[in-house]
C-alpha cells in the first residue's frame, strides 16, 4: 500500500498563518497597554479633514454619554453644519469665537483678542473635571500667529483632569505640542476639488 503524503501548503495555508502569527503580535501589544488616562491629539498638516476627525471623536464620544466642550478659535464667520448639529446636544458646551481667516480679518490687534478670549473660555474647559472630552479647533493656527502663548497651553494641558481627553487641530503645530501630544496625525493634501475651481460644498466643507 502507497502512503499517502500530505499536498503542500496552498494560499489559505499561508492565509492563515500570516493572519495567526500577525494576531499573536496584535494580542501582545493589547495586554501590554494598560494605563488608562486622557491621552492628547493632535491633528495637523496641509490636507482636508482636521478638524471633521475631531467632530468624528466628539460624535463617538456622545455615543458613550460623554460631556463634551468646543472652542473655535478662527473660525467664526460663517455658520457651519457641525456647530448646528452638536448644539442639538445638550451635553456639548460648544463656542465659536474667531471671526474669520486672518487674510479676511486684516486685523491683527483684534484677531489677539479673540484668541485671547477664546483661550479663556478653553482654560476653563481644561479645568473643568466634568468635561470628559475638549476639542480646541484651530488652536495650532493661533499658536503659529503667536495669538496666544504656546507654554501657557502646555501648561494647561499639562494640569488637566486625570481622565480627560483633549484633540487640538490646525495647521503648523508647534513641536513642543507635538512632542507633549499622545497621537499626531498630519493630513498631508494629495488632491482638493477648491484646485479645480469647485466650491465649498455643504455636509463636506460647511
Amino acid at each position: 500500500m502507497t502512503e499517502k503524503t500530505a499536498p503542500p501548503p496552498g494560499p489559505s495555508d499561508s492565509h492563515r498563518a500570516r493572519s495567526q502569527r500577525h494576531k499573536e503580535i496584535v494580542d501582545a501589544r493589547i495586554a501590554a497597554a494598560t494605563q488608562q488616562r486622557g491621552v492628547i491629539l493632535v491633528h495637523t498638516g496641509n490636507g482636508k479633514g482636521k478638524s471633521s476627525a475631531a467632530f468624528g471623536m466628539m460624535a463617538r464620544a456622545l455615543g458613550h454619554n460623554m460631556r463634551v466642550g468646543v472652542v473655535q478659535f478662527i473660525k467664526g464667520s460663517f455658520s457651519t453644519g457641525e456647530e448646528t448639529f452638536f448644539r442639538r446636544f445638550p451635553e456639548v458646551e460648544y463656542h465659536v469665537m474667531g471671526e474669520g481667516y486672518t487674510w479676511e480679518t486684516q486685523d491683527r490687534e483684534r484677531d489677539v483678542a479673540k484668541a485671547q478670549a477664546a483661550w479663556q473660555v478653553a482654560h476653563n474647559m481644561l479645568r473643568n473635571h466634568q468635561l470628559q472630552l475638549v476639542v480646541l479647533d484651530e488652536i495650532n493656527i493661533a499658536l503659529k500667529l503667536h495669538y496666544i502663548d504656546t507654554a501657557q497651553v502646555l501648561d494647561a494641558l499639562r494640569n488637566r483632569p486625570a481622565l480627560q481627553h483633549v484633540v487640538l487641530t490646525g495647521r503648523a503645530a508647534p513641536n513642543a505640542l507635538i512632542e507633549m501630544a499622545d497621537t499626531v496625525t498630519e493630513m498631508r493634501p494629495i488632491k482638493h476639488a477648491f484646485d479645480a475651481g469647485i466650491q465649498a460644498q455643504h455636509g463636506i466643507e460647511l
